[in-house]
Order: C-alpha cells, then structure tokens, then sequence
C-alpha cells in the first residue's frame, strides 16, 4: 500500500466542555484530492488549522511525510511543504500580486544579499513569480494591489504562493467560496490538475465541485468522521444523507 503524505490518528480538540475533534483519523494519498465535507458547525475549519499548526491539537498524532508535527508551528509546517489557502484571505493586501508571489519565491530561495539590485528588477524573484500567476490565470492582473482583487482573484493568488512556496501538499479551505459559476467551474478544472503535482486535502461545501473533483470523501459531523469512502459509497450512504447530504442527493 501507499504509504500516505498526511496521516492523522486519534486527533483530538476541546474547546472547554465542546468537542470539536473527536477522535478523527483521516489521510491523504500522493495524487489524489481527498474531500472533507460536513454541516457548519461540524470542526471542519478547526481540524485544518491544527494540520496546518495554527491550533494544537490536545492529543492524537499529524504526520506529514513520515515526520511527526508535534511542537512545529505554522512557519515550519510550511517550510516542509505543506501548503495551506485560507478561508478569509490572509494576504498582504498593499502589495501587488506579483509582489505577494515573490514573498513566496524569496522564502524558498532562502536567504540572500539583494543589497544592491533592486527587488522588482531582480529576475530570479519576477520570472518564477510570473510562472505562478500564469498558472493561476492571474498574470493580466499581476501589478494591481491584492485588495483590489476580486474574492476569487485573492483566492487564486493563494493558490499561486502556494505553489511558489513548493507544496508537497495542499490544505484547502473551502477555495470556491465567493466564486460564480464560471469561477467555480475555472477553479475545478485547475485544481484537477493540480492533484499531478501535490495531493490535496480539501475543505468545501460546493458538493458539485466535490462530487467532479474528489477521488476520496469523508464526512464530519460534530467533530467525528462518520463516513469515509469513494464518491458513490458517500452519495449513497443512508447516514450520511440524513447528516448532511439530504434525500435531494
């Protein structure tokens, strides 16, 4: 069998008396999008922010490519290529695209002495920057600010420093929200192609985007996994339509 890129076991959170992650086990494959889907409420969001490092976990283990998360913040889950878009965009909304992607470049490169050559000169920041944001369907909007993006232009450049930042895994959090039709249909396509490059574990509640994307689902509800499976044994599950999907399904 395949050993997988993320594994969590037994994964447990409480905020005072709440569970918000009830003994989860979950894990993500190399190229293959695994969906986690669930009514608000359910600890969806709380369950990506502990793989990602913004929240411990009060026990259970997260193991992302054999190494064990436990102690690594945010910063060092990234830089061992986890790779992680928000749920409210979290980026430098005063620099430009292009410049927000660089951030990225310049983080993988590591540190240098630019002392004398100006940044946005600086070749080897601009050209990988541009690559990304071409990949996103962004470049025609590389010079504008990222707060003058639209939602879903913010969501595609996270997905670019992402990228830049050279993920071995992407996390997910619901990228459709805000977007059209169009946009939802545009993103879904890019992200099926995407999984070639990383695996990604994604959360979202555009169940036609999950449905064409995911090669694996699991549902949580309240904190627990109550089903896991390929797309029809989800579609089909009797608890799982009560829970979440409804008999519409």
């Amino acid at each position: 069998m395949v050993e997988p890129v993320l594994e969590i076991r037994d994964l447990r959170k409480n905020f005072g008396a709440l569970k918000v992650t009830d003994g989860v086990n979950l894990d993500l494959r190399p190229g293959e999008i695994h969906a986690l889907i669930g009514p608000n409420g359910a600890g969806k969001s709380t369950l990506i922010h502990q793989i990602s490092g913004s929240i411990r976990q009060d026990s259970g283990t997260i193991r992302f490519l054999g190494q064990d998360m436990a102690g690594l913040g945010m910063a060092a889950r990234a830089s061992l290529g986890l790779g992680r878009s928000f749920q409210i965009s979290s980026l430098a909304p005063e620099f430009s695209a292009l410049r927000n992607v660089m951030l990225a470049v310049q983080a993988r490169q590591g540190p240098s002495f630019r002392f004398f050559r100006p940044v946005m000169a600086d070749k080897s920041l601009t050209d990988p920057a541009m690559a990304m944001l071409e990949r996103v369907g962004l470049a025609a909007r590389s010079n504008l600010p990222a707060a003058e993006l639209s939602h879903g232009e913010r969501r595609q450049l996270e997905i670019a420093i992402a990228l830049a930042l050279g993920s071995k895994a992407f996390l997910f959090d619901e990228p459709m929200a805000g977007m059209g039709p169009e946009g939802s249909r545009s993103l879904t396509k890019f992200l099926g192609g995407l999984r070639r490059e990383a695996p990604i574990l994604l959360v979202e509640h555009d169940m036609d985007a999950v449905f064409a994307l995911a090669d694996r689902i699991s549902v949580l509800v309240y904190g627990r996994i109550i089903a896991s499976g390929k797309v029809d044994d989800i579609r089909n599950d009797p608890e799982v339509r009560r829970a979440y999907l409804g008999e519409a399904a």
